[in-house]
């Protein structure tokens, strides 16, 4: 996958895919809603595992044969902390909770997503945010959306200006890519503006796609956690490549979505 995304031609049908995703989304999104309020409570990381399937399942219920019975043949993947490339084909990408810990903390960030991945391409993707009624939207080559509105990214030319973003290494991550994740955060509060460090990826990347922030940054991830706000950066004009700068595919340790205008300085900061 490179920096700008691979351009297919936008047939009709998945111009109408992407519709009939976004309302899978939506209704999934309501459910999740239904269980959002108060904090849950739990002692083990047991109890902590079967709270967070609770409200997958609960997703998932709605997802799963909404989108199935939308593309038949197509592949299904809803572990997001999976990664590398997918086999040939059409997959379904799918983050039933995107922000999982959040719902059961009672915090406002998180999402349902849904991304149709075509030979390894994101082709579209519908991500929404059920406590704000938005949904997110991209279509290869036809544009980000917000409720059908365009996206376009920031036009900052400054690091030193801009506003920028990461996501915290995964749970056990390899303790590199935590020491990693710390010292890009340095190098950031010495470079940029403002530095906003929290989970998960998909919210700042959808930022990022509105121009609100101008970069995001994180090592490792996952596809379900970034191939959604990398189809929507990149419709909505903005880079994308991995931390040093070079193309970005699911293999990469790294991911860097940013302005044009940044994303030489935040590879600058990055590779320090």
């Amino acid at each position: 996958m490179s920096e700008t995304l691979q351009t297919t031609d936008v047939a009709a049908s998945d111009a109408d895919l992407l519709a009939q995703t976004a309302i899978a989304v939506r209704a999934a999104g309501s459910a999740l809603r239904e269980r959002f309020g108060e904090v849950v409570r739990y002692r083990t990381r047991e109890e902590l595992m079967r709270a967070l399937a609770a409200n997958d399942d609960a997703a998932l219920d709605i997802l799963r044969p909404r989108l199935t019975r939308l593309r038949p043949d197509a592949g299904w993947v809803e572990d997001e902390l999976d990664g590398g490339p997918l086999p040939s084909g059409e997959w379904w990408v799918v983050d039933p909770a995107e922000g999982n810990v959040n719902h059961l903390h009672a915090l406002p960030e998180w999402a349902v997503t849904a991304t149709l991945v075509r030979e390894n391409q994101p082709v579209l993707t519908a991500v929404h945010l059920p406590l704000t009624g938005e949904t997110y939207t991209a279509l290869t080559g036809a544009g980000a959306y917000l409720d059908g509105r365009p996206l376009g990214v920031s036009q900052t030319a400054d690091l030193g200006l801009s506003v920028v973003a990461t996501s915290q290494a995964r749970p056990d991550e390899d303790e590199k890519v935590v020491r990693r994740v710390g010292s890009s955060i340095t190098s950031m509060l010495f470079d940029a503006l403002v530095v906003r460090t929290a989970v998960p990826a998909t919210l700042h990347l959808l930022d990022v796609a509105a121009g609100r922030i101008d970069a995001f940054w994180q090592f490792a991830g996952a596809r379900a956690d970034l191939l959604p706000g990398a189809l929507l950066v990149t419709e909505a004009g903005g880079q994308i490549s991995d931390a040093e700068g070079r193309p970005w595919t699911p293999q990469s340790e790294s991911f860097l979505a940013a302005a044009p205008g940044v994303h030489a300085e935040a590879v600058a900061t990055l590779s320090r």
